[in-house]
């Protein structure tokens, strides 16, 4: 071939450190958005963003040049920056040390924007640890509980 083609679609997961509350509603849709931006500056399009005071989805095309642990570097290490501009309430803001990733189809883009549009709606009902546990068991990623939380 003479090109190198490639469509990874990843739906990735991250949450606050030890799960803290501290994506506030006055800054959640800019850190989404900040968020995409990142993603997009390092050639890696995120098609949607979103998530609750705990935790964010970012549905991306992952660039083939560009390895997935050194674009979330970059987003968490960015956006934590970001966020501490904010004010004082955001001084203590940082990300977990891990993340989930999970590889979708292109037939799956529509279902997983909309699992990202409804988060909220979601997690009256689950929290975020039985949210990731049970995409892990969904895409049969081994795991040991005691080492899952941060």
């Amino acid at each position: 071939m003479a090109q190198s083609l490639a469509n990874i679609l990843v739906h990735l997961i991250f949450s606050t450190k030890n799960r803290l509350p501290l994506i506030r509603p006055e800054v959640e849709h800019e850190l989404h958005a900040y968020l995409a931006a990142v993603c997009r500056e390092m050639d890696c399009p995120a098609l949607d963003a979103g998530g609750t005071e705990d935790h964010v989805h970012i549905l991306l095309s992952l660039s083939r040049t560009v390895t997935l642990s050194s674009l979330v570097e970059e987003v968490k290490k960015r956006s934590s920056k970001w966020i501490k501009t904010k004010g004082e309430a955001f001084a203590e803001f940082a990300w977990q040390a891990g993340y989930g990733a999970f590889s979708i189809g292109q037939s799956g883009v529509g279902r997983v924007k909309q699992y990202i549009a409804k988060q909220k709606e979601h997690h009256r009902k689950v929290s975020f640890q039985d949210e990731l546990r049970a995409f892990l068991r969904r895409y049969q990623v081994e795991f040991d509980e005691r080492y899952l939380w941060d």
